[in-house]
């Protein structure tokens, strides 16, 4: 084979002191993922990627998740995309969105047809809510575990702790449209920021 039909070499990004030897690789870690994420993979993906595989930075991470959650599509599939692009190119993306997305694919079917047979179950609908209240742990555990991030953020912690703030308040209790929230806010936030780069 050819030198240029290989796989480039994976290069770790500044900081993160650990890559992927293939996108193999990528691909059963973010199958892993997808198959341990019931409500969510936010969670154990950043407990793989950044504590365990230290493939990240606990900046990087957030990075790269704050771009991923502004692009169209579910956020841990934008950010499994770009973390195989960063690796292994178009190869390395491929193969991490496989991993994300095909079992689960094929699982969720099968669930689907059961969920319609034994939806009306008590047992059934009580165990869907217990594993929604669990994803919502997992997520707001996540939330506070990077929030130590902020520090380092060019908005500052006061600022950006009021910004989060407000935005649960515009969202959660006013009912405010999400996208109108952040076209709003994130732009403001993304002036101020690109402001104090400057």
């Amino acid at each position: 084979m050819s030198p240029s039909r290989t796989d480039p070499a994976p290069t770790a990004p500044p900081g993160s002191p650990a890559s992927p030897a293939s996108p193999a690789e990528l691909f059963f870690v973010f199958n892993k993922l997808a198959l341990q994420g019931f409500g969510g993979v936010l969670a154990v993906t950043q407990r793989e990627l950044v504590e365990r595989r230290h493939w990240l930075t606990r900046d990087q991470f957030v990075e790269t998740l704050a771009l991923a959650q502004v692009l169209p599509g579910p956020n841990v599939v934008n950010l499994s995309l770009m973390l195989g692009d960063r690796f292994f190119g178009l190869r390395g993306a491929m193969a991490a969105l496989a991993g994300m997305l095909l079992v689960p694919l094929v699982i969720v079917l099968a669930l689907t047809v059961a969920y319609a047979e034994f939806s009306r179950i008590p047992v059934v609908s009580g165990a869907l809510r217990g594993m929604g209240a669990v994803a919502a742990g997992l997520v707001i555990a996540t939330g506070i575990r990077l929030a130590t991030t902020l520090r380092s953020n060019r908005l500052g912690l006061p600022l950006a702790s009021g910004i989060a703030t407000l935005t649960f308040v515009l969202i959660a209790w006013l009912r405010w449209p999400l996208v109108g929230v952040i076209l709003g806010l994130g732009s403001l936030a993304v002036a101020i920021a690109w402001q104090r780069w400057r």
